[in-house]
């Protein structure tokens, strides 16, 4: 773990309590005058406290120093994903949160499964504990949108994911990409972006839509 995250680092003193202390204490084995690192996720500054003193139930920290350490990916990229099964992007979100990707929106295409509805209480606890593995410095942003046709209105930039001629590369100067669900993009969906807005990855092989994603945050962010 590269930092602990609470909500009100950067005070000059905090009291761990429940979840932070135990997680800390008994499964990091701190101990007192020892100093760990702090972050808010929302200030790009790692706060470095110390121990100061500490029970069974909770222990006090004090400010020792703080500064300003960003860990972000060389651009931001959204994904809008097509939804799918939650336990499959629950497989793969700390590999996404990892590479650096800054958003997914999740939106309902045509062969989504309504049944499917993500937990995005679940996912950000997902998220928050890969942060603080990897030491991103901020967090991925979740959200759900309504359907394709609108979130390309917001974003008439993005480009799909499909069979093309058009090779995604490292190369490729893309913010926003529209990943497809299982069974892959109507027609009728195709038909909503320009011609030169769809790409495809150089293989022969069908990916899962998990796959995919991961594939194309890889290409454009590592």
């Amino acid at each position: 773990m590269q930092y602990l995250y609470h909500k009100e680092a950067g005070a000059s003193s905090l009291i761990l309590k429940g979840d932070e202390h135990r997680y800390i204490f008994k499964v990091r084995r701190h101990r007192e005058g020892e100093s760990i690192a702090l972050r808010n996720l929302e200030d790009g500054f790692i706060y470095f406290y110390n121990i100061n003193s500490m029970d069974k139930k909770e222990a006090n920290l004090f400010l020792e120093k703080s500064e300003i350490l960003e860990v972000v990916a060389k651009r931001k990229l959204h994904i809008a994903w097509c939804v799918i099964d939650p336990k499959s992007v629950e497989k793969v979100l700390p590999t996404l949160n990892e590479m650096g990707v800054d958003a997914i929106t999740f939106i309902y295409c045509a062969r989504s499964q309504k049944s499917f509805k993500p937990d995005f209480k679940r996912l950000e606890k997902i998220v928050l504990n890969s942060s603080q593995q990897s030491g991103r410095s901020s967090m991925m942003k979740l959200s759900m949108g309504s359907d394709l046709k609108s979130f390309l209105e917001e974003h008439s930039d993005a480009v799909m994911l499909n069979f093309s001629e058009q090779t995604l590369n490292e190369d490729s100067n893309i913010g926003t990409f529209v990943v497809g669900c299982e069974g892959g993009f109507t027609a009728d969906e195709v038909l909503l972006f320009n011609a030169d807005n769809i790409m495809g990855l150089n293989t022969p092989l069908i990916l899962k839509s998990e796959s995919a994603v991961c594939a194309v945050a890889s290409k454009l962010l590592l």
